[in-house]
């Protein structure tokens, strides 16, 4: 099953952790693969029984970022590869592609090389895609969708990301 977390509203990563933890208490096998996000320690990396490897170098263009484009590029077409070995191992249960969508619309990483790696999912995977700007090609290979959409946010008053809320 490919599933599709996307839209301007908060919880899209917030989801896929859901999930993931779902399928841990069933006694299945989960991994996060995180694009964009960068060295610093959200909760979900502190929390014991998730696999989350980070892929990403930080915020790319934004939020004080000097990085060169081309090492943002670079890290996250190793982060696809090892998305993609972690596929065809048919070791897990669940695969997150977090902020994938967005790493795309970046122009990270290209739609129709994420098409492929995840073209012959394994049956009984759940390969789950998140991040805003889902492309539509992903939306209509995906079998469930859910957007989420901003309605409020306490950010647009002024409030800074919340430790144990945003990250």
């Amino acid at each position: 099953m490919i599933v599709v977390f996307t839209g301007n509203g908060k919880g899209k990563t917030t989801a896929c952790l859901g999930q993931m933890i779902r399928a841990v208490g069933q006694g299945k096998k989960a991994v996060m693969f995180q694009f964009i996000k960068g060295p610093w320690i959200s909760g979900e990396h502190k929390f014991n029984g998730l696999e989350i490897y980070r892929g990403g170098k930080g915020f790319v263009g934004i939020l004080g970022d000097k990085l060169p484009f081309s090492v943002h590029k670079k890290e996250a077409e190793n982060t696809l590869k090892k998305i993609a070995k972690a596929i065809k191992s048919k070791k897990w249960d669940v695969i997150v592609l977090d902020e994938v969508n967005v790493a795309v619309s970046l122009k990270l990483i290209k739609v129709s090389d994420v098409l492929k790696v995840i073209k012959n999912e394994p049956q009984k995977m759940i390969i789950i895609l998140s991040g805003r700007y889902a492309p539509q090609s992903f939306i209509k290979r995906a079998d469930l969708v859910t957007e989420m959409k901003e309605i409020k946010h306490p950010y647009n008053k002024g409030t800074k990301a919340q430790v144990g809320f945003e990250f």
